[in-house]
């Protein structure tokens, strides 16, 4: 576990991969759409998230950024799109609080078309035996319960390791301040 930037190059990070995006691409549990002014005009963006309201909120704030494909339904544990049929998928602290990490990134690999990418950002666990790392841990049934989920005590990058991506590019970031967001990683995976 190596540290590589600040949460302010973090940040970066995301702008340019986001800014880099063409075609079609999927956004998983897209939550309040903070990503979608980051995203190029021409991308033609797709949704999902399992909230019913944030749906309804998340249509209509994609609307105000001239997207107007509908927000599909579900989980990305069953991304409910057809094999090769998104050029990218967008992951942004998703994996944190799905159910099934290893059936999530099965999904977005057959989701994505050959050479497609998934770009990610996650926060992650801190390092193991680390005075954060024990807060996370007994900070996580609360978090599982209060937060969509959000088991802030993952090791996530162990399954993007084991997923099958053909490259995987994936990149170490830490907070400025403390929370619980201590450790986060981005980067991009190919199918």
């Amino acid at each position: 576990m190596t540290t590589v930037g600040s949460r302010a190059e973090f940040a970066q990070l995301q702008e340019r991969l986001l800014g880099g995006l063409r075609g079609t691409v999927l956004e998983i549990g897209a939550g309040r759409g903070r990503t979608l002014a980051a995203y190029p005009r021409e991308v033609r963006w797709l949704g999902l998230e399992p909230d019913p309201r944030r749906r309804a909120e998340l249509t209509r704030i994609a609307a105000r950024h001239g997207r107007h494909e509908p927000v599909l339904a579900g989980v990305a544990e069953r991304i409910p799109l057809p094999d090769a049929s998104v050029d990218a998928v967008v992951g942004r602290t998703v994996l944190c609080s799905v159910a099934d990490q290893a059936a999530v990134l099965a999904e977005v690999r057959r989701v994505l078309r050959p050479g497609g990418s998934y770009v990610f950002f996650e926060h992650v666990a801190a390092p193991a035996g680390s005075l954060l790392r024990r807060v996370q841990e007994l900070l996580a049934p609360l978090s599982r319960r209060v937060s969509h989920g959000c088991d802030p005590a993952r090791e996530t990058w162990r399954s993007l390791e084991d997923a099958g991506f053909s490259h995987l590019d994936l990149r170490w970031y830490a907070a400025v301040r403390w929370d619980l967001d201590a450790r986060y990683i981005g980067g991009t995976a190919r199918r």
